[in-house]
């Protein structure tokens, strides 16, 4: 792990522990870019997501656009089936058509520089959500959840759940990273890899299949392309065929969100495994409602909870800020260098949730009681 990288890390725990308690500070927009002249009435917003394949995009993508409608904005919400080629022509097709804001989740994160300078040419601010947009000095601000911490809490509740401080083990551990080309998945597993590394290290945590990472910056080796679901199943189909056909028995499942959780229980339940005291603890991110049913059925341990209308309500208090030429408020301009400038960026907390506190998602609202069969 680099020093620069160590760096970032722990400004990213601070930053997520200061998140909820100080006021945030502010940056100003450049002068010249105030899109809509402070009139909502004719502000042309669009909004570039990655796929409606994951639940937590759709619900990402509705809720904004809401929020952005009932404010008078005119909008466009665009899903991309995880195709980049496709995402730019949208995003081109919203340049064109005149748009005031962008706000993107990018598909790759380093593929729209050519069409972010489009829209810096065309006095667009650009808002990237919860992905950073790498590689391009034309994004204005970031808006997403403290990732590193996310990751942290994942191997805190492995290190605790196991007793692995009070000496426990060893534990038969299979990592997961999430898509390489998501400058996010490096924060998860980060976040994770720094807490569990050293019971690795100690021998307390054993990875039969040898798919452990020498160092964070090797997440990728074990990076599920697109998140998808299915990948993530075939993987641990192979892992578990081949390192774990003798009767050895896998302990715990670093899984660094909920799409990739469900292929590896989908996994487990084909190799023989039950929900009880023997199954493995299995991670998540996201509390998608199926991987929530399987917390509550007992095949998935916990899950790292980032209330996505949260993160809307932000953006769109962004874009207000925008509109109006006010200051913007963020609460972060150290961490997020994405190569070509530091990013402003707000960052918002997340929440374990494990199957003794589903409750907390029915009484936010993010669910019906009748959806969890609760």
């Amino acid at each position: 792990m680099s020093l620069a990288w160590k760096k970032s890390a722990i400004a990213m725990v601070a930053a997520g522990m200061l998140v909820g308690s100080l006021a945030a500070c502010s940056t100003e927009r450049d002068s010249g870019t105030d899109a809509g002249g402070g009139d909502d009435e004719g502000t042309f917003v669009g909004i570039a997501m990655p796929t409606k394949s994951l639940e937590r995009w759709n619900r990402d993508g509705s809720h904004l656009e809401g929020l952005l409608e009932e404010a008078g904005y005119e909008t466009s919400l665009q899903y991309a089936d995880n195709k980049v080629d496709q995402q730019i022509t949208q995003l081109e097709n919203m340049i064109n058509q005149g748009a005031d804001v962008l706000v993107i989740a990018p598909i790759d994160d380093t593929a729209l520089a050519p069409t972010l300078q489009q829209a810096a040419d065309a006095d667009i601010t650009v808002i990237a959500y919860d992905r950073l947009l790498l590689g391009t000095p034309n994004v204005d601000y970031y808006a997403t959840f403290d990732n590193y911490s996310v990751g942290t809490m994942q191997g805190e509740y492995i290190v605790d759940a196991l007793d692995l401080e009070g000496g426990a083990g060893p534990f038969n551990l299979e990592p997961f990273a999430g898509s390489p080309d998501d400058n996010n998945a490096k924060f998860f597993f980060a976040g994770a890899w720094d807490i569990l590394s050293e019971y690795v290290d100690s021998g307390q945590l054993v990875v039969p299949s040898g798919k452990a990472p020498a160092t964070n910056d090797d997440w990728k080796s074990i990076g599920v392309e697109g998140w998808k679901t299915d990948t993530a199943q075939a993987e641990m189909e192979i892992r578990l065929n081949s390192f774990y056909a003798s009767g050895t028995k896998v302990d715990v499942v670093l899984s660094p969100n909920d799409s990739l959780a469900l292929g590896i229980a989908q996994a487990l339940a084909g190799n023989g495994y039950a929900p009880g005291a023997e199954y493995p603890i299995v991670t998540g991110q996201d509390a998608d409602k199926a991987n929530v049913l399987n917390l509550i059925e007992g095949k998935q341990s916990m899950t790292v909870w980032k209330d996505t209308r949260t993160l809307g309500d932000q953006v769109a208090v962004m874009i207000k800020q925008i509109v109006a030429g006010d200051t913007v408020e963020v609460n972060d301009e150290k961490t997020y260098d994405n190569g070509e400038k530091v990013v402003p960026t707000y960052l918002l907390p997340p929440q374990v949730v494990t199957p003794d506190s589903v409750d907390v998602l029915v009484e936010s609202g993010f669910y019906k009681a009748a959806d969890l069969g609760l």
